[in-house]
């Protein structure tokens, strides 16, 4: 084996891995923004973890996260909690910033 396949392989195991790491870093913060919606919306446990799941689950529909945010939105919206798109946005990107640094510490 060359130095050059050596490098090759070495790029293909740090592509998989980045890919894990944002696929579960997704999941997290889609889970800490279901928590957080259920919390506006007034929901007690067990309601809580079920909203939250199904907003991980809402994200597999479509690729990209308008789906998790039209769902989360709209649930707010429908439950008469007053919060703006861009109020929504902020947070999913707050959350997932939480959410990478909680992946890269292997919590």
């Amino acid at each position: 084996m060359t130095t050059f396949d050596d490098r090759e392989q070495g790029f293909e195991r740090k592509f998989a891995l980045d890919q894990e790491q944002e696929f579960k870093a997704h999941a997290r913060r889609n889970r800490a923004l279901g928590q957080w919606a259920a919390g506006l919306m007034g929901l007690q446990d067990p309601h809580i973890d079920e909203y939250a799941k199904a907003v991980v689950k809402s994200d597999l529909e479509l690729p990209g996260e308008e789906d998790v945010f039209r769902k989360v939105f709209e649930d707010l919206k429908g439950s008469g909690v007053a919060v703006s798109e861009g109020e929504v946005r902020m947070k999913m990107a707050e959350l997932l910033a939480q959410a990478r640094e909680s992946v890269k510490a292997g919590n």
